[in-house]
């Protein structure tokens, strides 16, 4: 068991990991950070606008929080991308581990009746 893990570690690309491991923190934190800001300034008390100009700032405001919200969304959707092909990578990589261990355990099994077979022959 401890010979397929470590089989499977070797397969899987690292340097494409490794490589883009510093993009998708630096995502995740970026969209983490914008959430916590999205949502302290939801929880703000807001008064009704008083004045047509207060309303039409308002307005803005909101327009610019959802412009935010649609990038977010966008970058979520490309972070998300990237990680299921990184997690497709491994999948394939563990795929191929699985049938190198089928073919393996069917040539040591093929081995193993094959040296019994030539131990019953010399001994009787």
């Amino acid at each position: 068991m401890a010979i397929s893990w470590i089989s499977a570690l070797k397969a899987v690309p690292w340097a494409d990991v490794i490589e883009a491991t510093p993009v998708l923190v630096k995502g995740a934190r970026k969209l983490f950070k914008r959430s916590q800001e999205a949502e302290a300034a939801a929880e703000a008390p807001q008064a009704a606008p008083q004045t047509l100009a207060e309303a039409l700032a308002r307005l803005q405001r909101l327009e610019q929080e959802l412009a935010g919200l649609s990038e977010q969304q966008a970058e979520s959707a490309a972070l998300l991308q990237s990680l299921a092909e990184q997690n497709a990578q491994l999948v394939a990589a563990m795929e191929q581990l699985r049938q190198r261990s089928r073919w393996l355990m069917a040539l040591g099994l093929s081995s193993a009746v094959l040296a019994l077979l030539l131990l019953l022959r010399m001994g009787g």
